[in-house]
């Protein structure tokens, strides 16, 4: 009877994100993140649409224990400039638990590692075999976990610049298009019981408590050329 009232963790289940657009950060986009965990082990299909065309956009599972564990609202722009950067969101998600990285590794420390994340307006991919830790997988399981992808054209300009919206919170040698959170969605248990196949690749993780502007610290170098890759690719279109 005492142990009836206690939540349950599933160990093994399916679970699924609704991915929409950040408040007051323009994103026209959507998507959804479908998981797989067994254990400690996560697999996981990332896909959205509507974003910034050939520019890199950063996503990961947020988790904190401390956090609202839920997706920021206009109410979380601190500074009210009018936007919602990746450091007023944080109370609503938390820090970073997995980089949903396209390769290699996944754990916080791979927060800004753009060269492996989607690029375009239109992605799709899958990783299996990813090992986290048990609060992790409890929380994806559990409906404590947030899904965020990154990158947000504000000025509509077709690439990541400073314009309106300045340098970005987490370096400012870097434009806060770049960073700053497009699409959200809480993950909750689904119904599904197969995950869609082919992945792009297997991966594992070493997490830890990080949030994003500690995993810039080791992503900036890698950022900073993903985003010239990118106005180049814009460049050459136009």
């Amino acid at each position: 009877m005492l142990l009836s009232g206690a939540p349950a963790m599933a160990s093994t289940g399916s679970s699924m994100a609704d991915l929409q657009p950040v408040p007051l950060n323009d994103a026209p986009g959507s998507g959804s993140a479908m998981f797989e965990v067994d254990g400690t082990t996560l697999h996981f299909t990332l896909n959205y649409q509507g974003l910034l065309a050939d520019a890199p956009h950063a996503a990961h599972i947020h988790f904190g224990a401390d956090a609202r564990q839920a997706c920021p609202t206009a109410e979380d722009d601190a500074d009210g400039d009018g936007f919602i950067s990746t450091t007023d969101g944080a109370p609503a998600y938390g820090g970073i638990a997995v980089s949903l990285t396209t390769e290699g590794d996944t754990s916080p420390d791979s927060g800004l590692a753009i060269d492996r994340f989607g690029v375009g307006d239109d992605v799709s991919y899958s990783r299996e075999g990813i090992e986290v830790d048990q609060a992790t997988a409890d929380a994806v399981m559990a409906g404590g976990a947030v899904v965020v992808v990154h990158g947000v054209d504000h000025n509509g300009n077709g690439e990541y610049d400073e314009g309106d919206r300045g340098a970005s919170d987490l370096d400012p040698a870097l434009p806060g298009e770049a960073t700053d959170p497009a699409l959200c969605g809480v993950v909750m248990a689904s119904q599904m019981d197969d995950m869609p196949a082919g992945g792009v690749d297997t991966g594992a993780a070493a997490l830890g408590s990080q949030n994003l502007l500690l995993a810039a610290t080791g992503g900036v170098a890698l950022v900073g050329g993903a985003l010239i890759l990118a106005r180049r690719r814009t460049d050459s279109v136009n």
